[in-house]
């Protein structure tokens, strides 16, 4: 293996914090992120793509890519269809090799895997990893009828070598699309060889600020305003708003700020009537009845009509961009115009108040609005109060610690985990959290759910971050059987009522949770307590009334409580 590829396996190591395996594995690592991370612009775990082991069926990694998220359950699927009126599906297999030669029988091999995992009847033998990934994908072509198109099939085999366009090799390739495509499972098909080199620009672009060049030629330039180095207000083609929205490949980029509330589906009213009016021969009416998309980046370079703008992010018309983004190929997209509100600005308060200004259209709260972007600036600062082993980064904006190589990738805290880590380690709440947490972002969006409440303290907040790291860190250097992973938020919930020091106060008693939550991070930092304390809870869910392996279970509200009245009986004994 060449040096450069070292060096970015043992930086890939360091940042996610994970554990050499040996050479292979490591590169396997290196692969699926480098390459997953180009299709999928989210936060992810390396480890719940990898499946190359024993009975891999020739396969070192799968994403399947529903609606713009990374899918790990068919409840996922339900999820999505419940506000959904269509899939639009991505598969993307991987084979990697630490060979610097390409082997025409080991494509052979994995194209063979790939096409046994799409067979009504495979031939090869699966270890659990394929065979959990192989339902997904049953389950999801059971939904045929919803789907926008047939799924997108992408191939990655990989090695450390330098890729020559070699007649034969290529006719193996060749040989392996024909026989997918008969399939008819598939409306795109196609399978790269990526050498050392192209593996090392993959792995370099997911370090990369956001950046985009569009032709913004119906626009008016704003007067200056304080605090703001340039604005604009004017009309994008769609063609030109897509540029915005996604990649060269054609996928969802991950550009919303407020990402808690995430896109709501097109079976909502006001989403519904958007995607409505965008396949309708009128379409151009899209541009009066909408009010528009608002995009605040850090720099803005115009040459002329052509417009860089740099480390962007669209605060107000969420949801308006993703439907235009489903509707793209409507035959009357192309009359579209968007309107579009085009800023560069680092200041924060700035931003607030232009991200509070405009988001009015889709039925939320101002109020609630307001609340949860100020606690989610102030929960940041708390979480940079931390330093040295205690220190996380809280991802208020997507990707905002993306090309800061001194923060290890595993110590940033997204939003949706903050929700999920919370909302089961402090709200009793687990079976909630299993998959998209559809409900707490329902209940967010209408108001109901306490959740990032003003008068919350952050201390609560921050220890199930903290919580959820050290678990995370004990799967991943294998101290606790991954087997237990569905159920870590509901061991979440366990370590704080088996070893809180007192009853939990009321969230907003700022001195009482700081002292309460102190007690349970002194034991979440010392690795040998925190690893004793988690295994506790684990004996409690083999104990109780609860089957880990039983997807049902994890869902249900009656099994949450099996274990919480577990944890009381034997505490009474």
């Amino acid at each position: 293996m060449d040096k450069i590829t070292k060096s970015l396996i043992t930086e890939l190591l360091t940042n996610q914090e994970l554990a050499s395996e040996g050479d292979s594995k490591d590169f396997e690592k290196l692969v699926n992120y480098s390459i997953v991370s180009n299709e999928y612009s989210k936060t992810f775990d390396i480890n719940t793509l990898t499946v190359g082991d024993g009975n891999d069926t020739g396969i070192d990694g799968i994403a399947i890519i529903v609606n713009g998220q990374l899918i790990e359950s068919t409840e996922e699927i339900d999820d999505l269809l419940e506000t959904n009126s269509s899939l639009e599906i991505t598969y993307i297999f991987i084979q990697s090799k630490t060979s610097s030669n390409f082997d025409g029988s080991a494509i052979n091999s994995f194209i063979f895997g790939v096409n046994d995992f799409f067979d009504e009847q495979p031939k090869l033998v699966r270890n659990l990893d394929i065979q959990k990934f192989a339902e997904i994908s049953d389950y999801l072509y059971s939904k045929a009828p919803r789907f926008r198109d047939n799924p997108t099939l992408k191939l990655f085999y990989v090695t450390t070598g330098k890729w020559s366009d070699d007649a034969n090799l290529l006719a193996v390739i060749n040989s392996g699309y024909n026989s997918l495509e008969q399939k008819n499972l598939f409306d795109s098909v196609s399978i790269v060889p990526y050498g050392a080199r192209e593996i090392a620009n993959a792995y370099r672009k997911t370090k990369e600020s956001i950046s985009t060049t569009i032709n913004f030629s119906n626009r008016i330039t704003m007067p200056s305003i304080n605090g703001v180095s340039q604005a604009y207000i004017g009309l994008l083609p769609f063609e030109e708003f897509r540029k915005i929205v996604s990649d060269d490949e054609g996928n969802l980029l991950n550009v919303f700020e407020d990402n808690v509330r995430d896109f709501q589906g097109e079976n909502n009213d006001v989403n519904g009537g958007i995607a409505k009016t965008l396949k309708s021969p009128d379409s151009e009416i899209f541009s009066v009845l909408n009010n528009g998309v608002t995009i605040v980046a850090s720099s803005i370079s115009p040459t002329g009509d052509k417009f860089t703008i740099f480390d962007y992010q669209i605060v107000n018309g969420c949801q308006s961009s993703n439907v235009l983004y489903s509707s793209r190929d409507s035959e009357y997209i192309s009359k579209v115009q968007v309107p579009i509100k085009l800023i560069a600005t680092n200041d924060d308060d700035v931003k607030t108040r232009i991200t509070l200004a405009t988001n009015n259209q889709t039925p939320i709260k101002k109020e609630q609005l307001a609340a949860l972007t100020e606690f989610q600036r102030g929960l940041e600062q708390y979480f940079n109060a931390y330093s040295g082993d205690e220190r996380l980064y809280y991802e208020r904006r997507a990707k905002q610690y993306n090309n800061d190589n001194s923060i290890p990738k595993a110590k940033i805290i997204t939003v949706p985990y903050q929700i999920k880590s919370f909302a089961a380690m402090f709200l009793n709440e687990p079976h909630n959290v299993t998959s998209f947490f559809g409900l707490i972002v329902r209940r967010l969006n209408e108001g109901k759910h306490q959740i990032f409440i003003a008068d919350h303290a952050y201390a609560p907040y921050y220890t199930s971050s903290f919580a959820y790291y050290k678990l995370e860190s004990h799967f991943r250097r294998r101290t606790i059987d991954s087997a237990y992973k569905k159920v870590r938020f509901h061991i979440l919930m366990l370590f704080r009522i088996l070893f809180e020091g007192e009853s939990l106060p009321p969230l907003n008693n700022g001195r009482k949770i700081e002292k309460y939550c102190e007690y349970l991070l002194n034991i979440l930092n010392d690795d040998t307590a925190s690893l004793e304390a988690f295994n506790k809870c684990i004996e409690v869910i083999d104990s109780a009334d609860f089957n880990k392996d039983d997807k049902q279970d994890l869902k249900l509200v009656s099994k949450t409580r099996n274990l919480t009245e577990y944890v009381a009986s034997i505490s009474s004994l």
